[in-house]
């Protein structure tokens, strides 16, 4: 049974295991990918290329490269958007996996790409 309490589902997704929290870490895929895979969504990895589609209008419709994913907070860091820090230093800002759109996959895990191939067989 899923709660509908805004703090239950805080609760639970904080306290997921990573196998679980890896899951939450996926972004929609762009039109021509979703064609090509088959498929509406993937993980986002370290070394993809996406577009930010939500936030701060200073950050949105910016397209750069995965520097980090932390799968603890649920948030990815992307060369290029920064964040001014109180001592006046430059950090990547974190966004959430949610607030992007995957538009080049990077395929030089072999087990990703046989396993997003392997969802376009399955529907073919």
């Amino acid at each position: 049974m899923v709660s509908s309490k805004a703090r239950v589902q805080r609760r639970n997704q904080a306290n997921a295991p990573v196998h679980v929290k890896r899951k939450m870490l996926s972004a929609n895929l762009s039109s021509e990918l979703r064609s090509k895979y088959g498929r509406r969504s993937a993980r986002v990895c370290k070394g993809d290329k996406v577009i930010v589609v939500r936030g701060n209008s200073d950050i949105r419709n910016i397209e750069g490269k995965v520097v980090s994913v932390d799968t603890k907070t649920g948030r990815v860091a992307i060369e290029g958007i920064t964040i001014k820090q109180a001592d006046g230093t430059e950090t990547e800002r974190p966004i959430h996996a949610s607030n992007l759109v995957i538009v080049d996959l990077n395929l030089s895990d072999s087990w990703r790409a046989d396993s997003l191939s392997k969802s376009k067989e399955a529907k073919a």
